[in-house]
């Protein structure tokens, strides 16, 4: 068992820590509101530091799941980040989404520091991260992934190394636009079964059954059809996480139509004030329309 700290207690990060716990780890956590990682503490059991420096201090490896490029910048590299704290070959890993760039920099910036870098971004929601059902997908150094893939282990479904250093996050993207489109076809595919006076219902379970399933239409049909929003991925993430995947695709010339239609959808839905309704909500936007 290894000695662990864990940063950002959100949504994804509280059950996460609280997965490694209970598979028998020393953890201690850190939130940038306190009372929430005295509440996990309570919860869990384990210890909670006021800093990331402090958290990470012995500690084999750090986790992070915190908001943005920013968010990790600070943890890792602020006045009381964890790189300051860590020992000599440890490891960071970092479950948030973030651009490539950011985790390439922070890449760099651990080696200086003899701490090893892992980008590990995550797939499978708030229900994945409870039940300890992630897709983990991963870049960084081979030898630094296989010490951390036994302790992702602990909340993942399935964790791959993809490549070095971004490959992770590159391959988060893939992910963010192959959903982007999906759920638009099934909201308006569901829409369109409204419109057309037939039971949704009863459409997802002929169609759920051929080439058109998917997990979004055996998990959220039912809540999309009762216009029931609060059960994943904010729209506000999504629209963060698109905005990485357009700036990229800019960057290495491949072209994204549905990403960059679906991303001006989501702004739509932000303007309904839906910007923490879950993503399935593209089919309140198709209502709206009439």
């Amino acid at each position: 068992m290894a000695k662990l700290a864990f940063l950002g207690l959100g949504v994804m990060g509280y059950p996460m820590a609280g997965h490694l716990k209970a598979a028998g780890h020393e953890v201690t956590v850190y939130n940038r509101t306190p009372a929430k990682a005295e509440k996990w503490v309570a919860e869990h059991g384990g210890a909670a530091a006021p800093t990331p420096r402090e958290a990470a201090q012995g500690a084999d490896f750090v986790m992070s799941c915190v908001g943005n490029d920013d968010d990790l910048r600070e943890v890792c590299l602020g006045k009381d980040g964890a790189f300051k704290g860590m020992k000599t070959g440890a490891v960071f890993v970092d479950h948030t989404t973030v651009s490539a760039a950011v985790t390439r920099e922070l890449a760099g910036e651990a080696a200086g520091h003899g701490v090893a870098f892992v980008d590990a971004p995550i797939s499978g929601g708030q229900a994945g991260a409870e039940n300890g059902q992630l897709s983990v997908m991963c870049g960084g150094d081979q030898s630094a992934y296989d010490k951390a893939e036994p302790v992702i282990a602990a909340y993942a479904k399935i964790c791959r190394r993809l490549g070095e250093s971004g490959a992770g996050q590159v391959t988060k993207m893939c992910n963010q636009i192959a959903i982007a489109g999906l759920v638009q076809g099934l909201a308006e595919s569901l829409n369109f079964a409204e419109k057309a006076g037939l039971d949704s219902a009863s459409v997802v379970e002929v169609i759920s059954q051929g080439a058109a399933g998917s997990w979004q239409m055996a998990n959220r049909y039912e809540t999309m059809a009762k216009n029931e929003f609060e059960f994943g991925f904010a729209v506000d993430w999504m629209r963060k996480d698109l905005g990485i995947c357009l700036k990229t695709g800019d960057e290495i010339g491949a072209s994204l139509p549905v990403t960059a239609l679906v991303d001006q959808f989501y702004k739509e839905v932000q303007a309904m004030g839906g910007n923490r309704w879950d993503t399935s909500s593209l089919i309140a936007r198709l209502r709206k329309l009439g």
